[in-house]
């Protein structure tokens, strides 16, 4: 039932972000003050966390999709205690403060993932309660639910028309999702007006379509039917839910239901009119009242004692079912198993030639012997991709939730489940397609990166040597663009025991890891390489006794072409040096000594990628590349008629020296 105190909170909350808003000249007003109620019975009626410790691993998931209301997100963290001083808000969206303009994982307590863009958090959201439910049925026994909580966001009409939302509302709806529950603030307004100019849909009978639960509440300021309808959706347990309510932007303010209220500060003027119409004090600013102080110190005593709860329950469980919970602890923890590297395969050149795509494939089924919280799958490609974990059950089909995914055709939507999943924490997920349909996916990647989610991203068919289908199926600026993102580990393995190295930096590596693998056969490289050697992103694969005349650096199946060059150059008395590169961002991160080692400044470098050269130019002006779309034909033929081939090689390292 509504109190006196609830108004003052929800008020205290709007204020704060009318003031934050203010005082940095720049933000969003518009969704706190509209937004403020359901959020306020949200946090204080529902939501199972621990300020005192934000990472408990049982505590519920809050995620605002609607990033920009971050004002709101962060009045909310300060009340309910987590460390962020109110300092921290009068410092909103300014240089080095812990309140940047859109929510960022990792600086401010208390924020699940970086939002901001557009249905990236409804999308992160479905990876979080899908993340719950295959350790829930992992690890819960009788008596037992010792992965038991709900996964709640505040999303907004824009959260709702991009594609990426549709993308994981249907996934979530098919796999019955009981434990996801959004609340859709329906404000009407988009930052061009009314939603009438572009969205008109009937939302309710999208999401039921889709197999969710949709409740109506009519009035954004009626907190009981707030409460009822969560009360509501958290008793289904077979179907996600989406909470309708009727808000207004911009509440109470002169701007209330105008898309003026959504991007920009009230102003001075506005503010003051905002404050006398829902009767609060003018001065000082940032202003809480001691009664709302009072109702949250109560509530986070209330929380902490939930969490002790659950770990008496845990040490109950560690007692009872010993081996599971010592599995547990280690998967909440991050930690892998012990011996985990051992199950890594080294492959003979008798078992060439071999795809990267099927030693990655034979490489993650032989650690998921070792390591049993690997979860992923495709976007619907998983036997071309090599994603499957032999034996192992499928996630959502026929009562089993295991950990193979099935995304369907569905790119975007998987990556960014995928950095859910490793946000939510106890799994090791992974997300396969095409490369050329990393385009689909580039918002989520750029969000992996910029969280560092240790996602692993399986791109396989990385080249020209895609052969038949095409130029729309043939990378040729993905390559590039992948390593163009700032954090992205991007790995292009050069043959399967390269491959296997790779899972074993994947999940060495902080942050979120590409495998670039092929679709055609590759040779064996013999000898084989050592790990070493890989984790420093380039090394000497192949040398001379005399100082070399010539490098030649490939990454990929261009490697094996590098390989066989370089014999063939022999017969011109040149000293030639291979240089394996597979990762661009390991080899940066090298000291200087070892990257002049390898290219010594006075030695004439050859690299040599199929796909744009636009990039190598930092380390050589001398690329075999492909600054133009390839064509349809079986895969050797398109890399000879384009010109990769040992002919062309003899003859570009020829024409250096000619010159």
């Amino acid at each position: 039932m509504e109190s006196q105190t609830d108004q003052l909170c929800i008020n205290t909350l709007r204020f704060l972000a009318v003031d934050m808003v203010e005082a940095a000249n720049s933000g969003h007003p518009g969704l706190p003050l509209g937004a403020a109620p359901m959020a306020h019975v949200l946090w204080s009626r529902f939501l199972n966390h621990n300020p005192r410790n934000p990472d408990w691993f049982n505590r519920d998931r809050f995620i605002l999709s609607a990033g920009h209301g971050s004002a709101l997100l962060y009045g909310l963290l300060h009340l309910h205690g987590y460390d962020l001083a109110l300092d921290e808000l009068k410092n909103f969206r300014q240089w080095g403060s812990k309140t940047p303009g859109h929510p960022e994982n990792g600086l401010t307590p208390g924020v699940e993932c970086t939002s901001g863009p557009l249905g990236q958090g409804f999308a992160m959201g479905v990876g979080m309660a899908m993340t719950e439910k295959f350790l829930a049925e992992k690890y819960n026994r009788s008596g037992f639910n010792i992965i038991d909580h709900y996964t709640y966001a505040i999303v907004s009409d824009g959260d709702l028309m991009e594609g990426v939302s549709s993308e994981a509302s249907s996934l979530a709806g098919h796999w019955g999702m009981g434990k996801l529950i959004y609340l859709y603030d329906s404000n009407r307004i988009s930052i061009e007006g009314s939603t009438d100019l572009a969205f008109t849909e009937d939302v309710k009978s999208r999401f039921r379509s889709y197999g969710w639960q949709v409740v109506n509440v009519d009035d954004g300021t009626d907190l009981d039917a707030i409460e009822q309808a969560i009360s509501g959706a958290r008793q289904d347990a077979d179907h996600p839910s989406l909470v309708m309510i009727r808000t207004n932007i911009g509440y109470g303010s002169p701007k209330q239901d105008d898309a003026s209220a959504h991007g920009a500060p009230l102003g001075p003027k506005a503010a003051q009119a905002t404050r006398e119409k829902l009767d609060w004090p003018a001065e000082p600013s940032f202003y809480i009242p001691d009664e709302v102080s009072d109702f949250h110190a109560r509530r986070l005593e209330s929380l902490a004692s939930k969490e002790k709860e659950w770990k008496d329950l845990l040490e109950a469980y560690g007692t009872e079912h010993t081996e599971l919970a010592n599995s547990l602890t280690g998967v909440m923890a991050g930690e892998l198993p012990e011996a985990w590297r051992e199950t890594i395969p080294t492959f003979s050149t008798d078992e060439g030639p071999l795809a990267t795509r099927s030693a990655s494939g034979q490489t993650l089924n032989r650690l998921a012997e070792k390591i049993d919280n690997f979860i992923g799958g495709s976007a619907d490609l998983s036997p071309s991709n090599m994603t499957v974990l032999s034996e192992k059950e499928t996630f959502g089909l026929n009562g089993d939730w295991g950990p193979n995914i099935h995304f369907g055709v569905r790119e975007h939507a998987m990556a960014a489940i995928c950095n859910g999943a490793a946000l939510h924490g106890g799994v090791v997920p992974y997300a396969g397609t095409f490369l050329v349909f990393a385009d689909y996916m580039r918002p989520a990647l750029r969000l992996a990166a910029i969280m560092q989610t240790k996602t692993i991203f399986i791109f396989t068919h990385d080249s020209i040597g895609v052969g038949e289908d095409g130029p729309t199926h043939q990378p040729i600026e993905h390559i590039m663009a992948l390593r163009a993102i700032p954090g992205l580990t991007v790995l292009r393995p050069a043959d399967a025991n390269e491959t296997a190295l790779a899972w074993q930096t994947a999940l060495e590596t902080n942050g979120p890891v590409a495998m670039l693998l092929t679709r055609q056969k590759l040779p064996v490289i013999n000898p084989v390489m050592t790990a070493d050697e890989f984790s420093r992103g380039a090394y000497i694969l192949s040398d001379s006794d005399a100082v070399p005349d010539v490098v030649l650096v490939a990454t990929g199946s261009e490697v094996a072409l590098a390989m066989a060059s370089k014999e063939a150059l022999e017969t011109d008395n040149l000293s030639i040096r291979v240089v394996s590169m597979p990762s661009w961002e390991l080899f940066e991160s090298q000291p200087e000594g070892y990257r002049l080692e390898l290219f010594p400044p006075d030695v004439q470098t050859l690299a040599i990628e199929a796909g744009i050269t636009q990039g190598w130019q930092k380390y050589t002006d001398n690329v075999m590349g492909l600054d133009h779309f390839g064509a349809s034909a079986p895969g050797w033929v398109v890399f000879e008629k384009l010109g990769f081939t040992v002919d062309n090689v003899v003859e570009r390292i020829r024409t250096l020296f000619n010159n």
